[in-house]
Parts: C-alpha cells; sequence; structure tokens
C-alpha cells in the first residue's frame, strides 16, 4: 500500500499516509478562493455523514491538532458554570482534565485503572453521586494503552440523566462505528491525521446544531470560539483565520479513499486484521499484550517490555527503526511498555515485516527472551 524508502509509521499519529495522499499536497491553494472553500464544505459534509449525523449535527474544522479541538469544544459547549466528569483511565483523560482546570471549568476526575474500561455503571454512579456535574468528557479509545471504553453504556446513561456528553474519538472515528442516532451525544471531536490517513494539522468538532447554537459567548479564547468558526464559514464560506490549505487538500483525497475503500466497515476490518496478526506474531516471539482482548481496541497495542537486562527502549528503537518502522514509547506509569500502531495507509502484510524486524532487532541486542519483567494486575 505504501511506495517509497521512508519508514513506517506505527504510532497512534501522524501516520503514514498513501502516495495520493501526498500527492494532493503538491498544490498551493488560497485560502479565500472559492475552490478551497468548495473543498471544506465537501469534507464537512462528509465527516458528518460518516458519523451518521443526519441534518441535526454540523461539523466545524478548526486549526490546530487533535487537542485544539478537544479544548475548543470544551470551552464554548460547557458553560462557564458547568461541571464536566472526565473517567479517567489513561493520559488522554488526564489531559482533558487539564484543559478544563486551564479553562475554569469545574471538574470531577473519575480515576479508573489504566487496564480497565470506563463502563457506564461506573459513570452513573458518579452522576448519581454529584448532582452537580453538567457534562461528560469521554475518551473513546483511549490511546495510552490501546484500551476502548464503553461509548454506547455511557452515551445511554447521560441521555437518561439528561447530562451533556462530549466524545474525544480522535483514535476511533472512522475505524469504528459511531452512528449519533443511535449513540447520542453533543459533540464528537476528531482530526485529520488518525483514521481517515491524512496527515496532521486540522482538528474538528461534529456538534448538535442546537447545542452549538447555544454556546455562543462561552469561548474563553478568540482563537478557540468553535461558535464563532461556525457562524463566520456560514456567513462566508472561509475560515476565520488562515486555514491549513495543504493539510485540507490531503484530507479531501484520504477522505475519497476511505470511501473507496468501502468506509469505516472496510477500515475497521482492515486495522482489526493488522492488530490480530500483530498481536500473534508478538505472542510468537515471547512478548505480551498490556490488555485483555475484550478491551483492547484494534488502534495501537501496548506490549510489555522484555525482563532481559539486555533491554533498553532507546536502542531497541533505534534499531527497528533502521529497519524500517518507527514504534512508539509507552504512556503507561506502573509498568515498562512500548507501543505498536495498527493504523494507517498499511496492511497485514507490514505487520508481519515489523514482528520480522523486532525478532531481527532482538537477536542482535542479545535479548534471548522477550518475557516481561512484570505480569498485569
Amino acid at each position: 500500500m505504501i511506495r517509497g524508502n521512508d519508514p513506517i509509521l506505527l504510532t497512534p499519529g501522524p501516520l503514514t499516509t498513501s502516495l495520493e495522499t501526498k500527492q494532493a499536497m503538491l498544490r498551493d491553494w488560497g485560502s479565500w478562493d472559492a475552490g478551497f472553500n468548495a473543498i471544506t464544505a465537501s469534507i464537512c459534509r462528509d465527516l458528518v455523514a460518516i458519523a451518521h449525523g443526519g441534518e441535526q449535527y454540523v461539523c466545524v474544522p478548526m486549526q490546530g491538532s487533535g487537542t485544539f479541538a478537544v479544548e475548543a469544544a470544551i470551552g464554548n459547549l460547557v458553560p462557564r458554570e458547568g461541571r464536566v466528569l472526565v473517567p479517567n483511565n489513561g493520559a488522554y483523560c488526564a489531559r482533558i482534565v487539564r484543559i478544563c482546570r486551564y479553562l475554569n471549568r469545574a471538574v470531577a476526575d473519575l480515576p479508573i485503572a489504566e487496564d480497565r474500561p470506563a463502563t457506564a455503571a461506573a459513570v452513573d454512579a458518579a452522576l448519581a453521586a454529584d448532582p452537580s456535574i453538567s457534562h461528560v468528557a469521554l475518551v473513546h479509545c483511549e490511546t495510552g494503552a490501546g484500551l476502548r471504553n464503553d461509548l454506547e453504556g455511557i452515551a445511554q446513561v447521560c441521555r437518561a440523566r439528561g447530562k451533556g456528553l462530549i466524545v474525544d474519538a480522535m483514535s476511533s472515528f472512522a475505524a469504528l462505528p459511531i452512528d449519533v442516532g443511535v449513540t447520542p451525544l453533543d459533540a464528537l471531536i476528531a482530526a485529520s491525521g488518525k483514521c481517515l490517513e491524512g496527515v496532521p494539522g486540522m482538528g474538528f468538532v461534529i456538534v448538535r446544531r442546537d447545542v452549538l447554537e447555544a454556546s455562543a459567548g462561552n469561548s474563553h479564547s478568540l482563537a478557540m470560539d468553535l461558535h464563532d468558526q461556525y457562524a463566520y464559514m456560514q456567513r462566508t464560506t472561509q475560515w476565520r483565520f488562515t486555514p491549513p490549505t495543504h493539510v485540507v487538500a490531503a484530507l479531501r483525497a484520504a477522505i475519497d479513499q476511505f470511501v473507496a475503500e468501502g468506509g469505516q466497515p472496510a477500515r475497521g476490518a482492515r486495522y482489526a486484521e493488522n492488530c490480530a496478526t500483530l498481536i500473534e506474531g508478538m505472542r510468537v516471539l515471547g512478548f505480551r499484550p498490556h490488555l485483555e482482548p475484550g478491551v483492547q481496541a484494534p488502534i495501537i497495542v501496548t506490549f510489555h517490555a522484555p525482563s532481559d537486562p539486555g533491554y533498553e527502549f532507546k536502542a531497541f528503537y533505534g534499531r527497528v527503526r533502521a529497519r524500517g518502522y518507527i514504534l512508539y514509547p509507552g504512556k503507561l506509569t506502573q509498568v515498562e511498555t512500548f507501543r505498536v500502531g495498527c493504523i494507517g495507509a498499511i496492511d497485514s502484510n507490514e505487520m508481519r515485516n515489523v514482528v520480522a524486524a523486532i525478532d531481527a532487532t532482538l537477536k542482535d541486542m542479545g535479548i534471548g527472551s522477550a518475557a516481561p519483567a512484570l505480569r498485569a494486575a
């Protein structure tokens, strides 16, 4: 699926893109040009359609990484007197807690073990215990470990209790099924450089139209004002400030390829096959995944580091990179791990190839066993 000599990015984003997506960035665009604005409008329509949003939802693109869009969503959609419950089982959940505190939004941090999912029952109990909570901010796939949280169940709890739900779907949108007609939520946040297989530089918020229209004046920031961005685009068809034109053009090409592949079902199936191939190949080498199969999302897999005294991540990383694959360091706090991504313009062949590269690297380093030092609790 890839042409060229660049290393394959086995990370949760940025990720390896197709030649067609790369080529889409070879043209320069004027930010006020009607042709460019038509591309932006078409992308927004398609993103709402991927989420099955119909007329109730709109898509607001934002310059910057996915975190920019998360901050914009919280700063706009949570009133200044609101209180946010964050089920927290990893680094990206913890980042939302920090965002709330920076924005002076009251936050209830619900700690959950980093190898356990956030459940509907846990969220329901937290909401019952604290009626002042107005919103829940959920990370769908916590890529700190590669874990999938129970979006569908939590959405039903939020609806039953009349709470707003803001979903960071950064690493799940376009890979896992999300139907906002069935799974009610206020806003879903993702970005160009993840499972759509574009390049980084544009976040977006798919948000209920009535919720967005009611948020005027909430924003803490001019640049992050989601409502103002939407209103300006509706009025002029243009972005308020200089857009990432090449990123937008690449995303248009990436979405076209996503549709041609068969949309979310086909992309999800490819990633699931990548994940299964990787885990089985690494198991043969002696590596053990951190997560149980039932909570493992097919996005990125966390493996326990070998207990062999000859193992050192920096050296391991460098040798695997020299063989053409870029891995990701671990994000966990309790045990030493590393991560291998399953997403991007890659297939199960690349998963077999990276396993072979890791096998050769272990031999080069004189590591006889990949067995971990610690067993998960």
